[in-house]
């Protein structure tokens, strides 16, 4: 019976804010600006990263790493929810729900992974300069980036096989604009328990830790911060540190609101509000934090346009 049950399924309605008309409306076009800034800011992050040999530097991998993970991470939903913000028929088929899932789970947890990376880059950046070269070699980096993209891929293909193997009863309304895996999971009926251990498992591992982490190495660095004799050095250490913060609360704030709260069997505004918080607008934010507040990287994209209307 559970075989028939599951064949059954071919589509899921994504319900959105289709209860909002109005709100559908205003969503369309701030999230096509955000989408394309996103598009258009990370990559530019990305080539001025690669292009620049100045920039050939641990956090600047990592830096390009978190605009390739922003690009890959929207890409999964923002161009079909812009889609459904505009049409009445707000299907997506079995597969594609299944694929936009683990893309989305996959991305997400990396981020989370990468940003711990980062401080940690930052702490020895910071705390330990002189070791800085030894320590965080070209080799450390690829193997960091490496194991945060495996690890969390496959994780995300674990969680995704179980929630999709479970058979789903009566309607196929999705209460979000995404195939989110615990709206997915509120239209299973069969025994979800598992599905609820590795998500509660994989969330603390992937939200308290790194973010603690992140606090303790933040910790260590304004320390280090305050006795550093120069202002100017002070200065400079403060602005560099202070857009990685910047990003890390937002998208921790609010990942932590939607993963870390009581389960609740019915579906909230809130929760599409805050996808939106973490998903959309964390992703445009990210470049412009980074590159307005980094003199070196606006430097770079000079020179790399200026060569560039040069070879011309």
């Amino acid at each position: 019976m559970e075989l028939v049950n599951r064949t059954e399924v071919s589509e899921f309605f994504l319900k959105g804010f289709s209860g909002y008309p109005a709100l559908e409306h205003l969503l369309f076009p701030l999230c096509s600006a955000m989408y394309l800034v996103t598009l258009l800011g990370n990559t530019a992050i990305v080539a001025v990263s690669v292009l620049d040999v100045h920039l050939h530097t641990p956090m600047y991998f990592f830096l390009g790493n978190l605009s390739i993970l922003d690009i890959c991470y929207t890409s999964t939903f923002v161009p079909l929810m812009l889609v459904h913000l505009l049409s009445a028929q707000k299907t997506i088929s079995f597969l594609g729900c299944a694929m936009q899932m683990c893309l989305s789970l996959s991305t997400g947890s990396t981020e989370c992974l990468l940003l711990a990376i980062m401080a940690y880059d930052r702490y020895l950046a910071v705390c330990r300069p002189l070791r800085y070269p030894v320590l965080m070699t070209h080799r450390l980096c690829l193997l960091l980036a490496g194991a945060a993209w495996v690890l969390c891929f496959f994780k995300s293909v674990t969680e995704t096989v179980i929630a999709m193997r479970l058979p789903f009863c009566g309607h196929r309304v999705v209460n979000h604009f995404i195939c989110e895996i615990l709206a997915v999971l509120k239209l299973a009926c069969g025994d979800a328990s598992v599905n609820e251990v590795f998500l509660w498992v994989g969330a603390i591992l992937l939200l308290p830790v790194p973010l603690a982490f992140i606090c303790l190495s933040y910790m260590l660095i304004l320390a280090t911060i305050l006795r550093v004799p120069s202002t100017a050095g002070r200065h400079k250490a403060f602005s560099t540190c202070s857009a990685h913060l910047a990003v890390v609360l937002l998208f921790y704030g609010t990942i932590i609101f939607m993963y870390m709260k009581p389960r609740s069997k019915e579906a909230h505004i809130s929760d599409e509000v805050s996808t939106v918080l973490y998903a959309v607008v964390t992703p445009m934010l990210n470049p412009v934090i980074y590159s307005l507040r980094n003199k070196e990287v606006k430097e770079a994209a000079r020179k790399v346009w200026g060569r560039r209307w040069t070879s011309r």
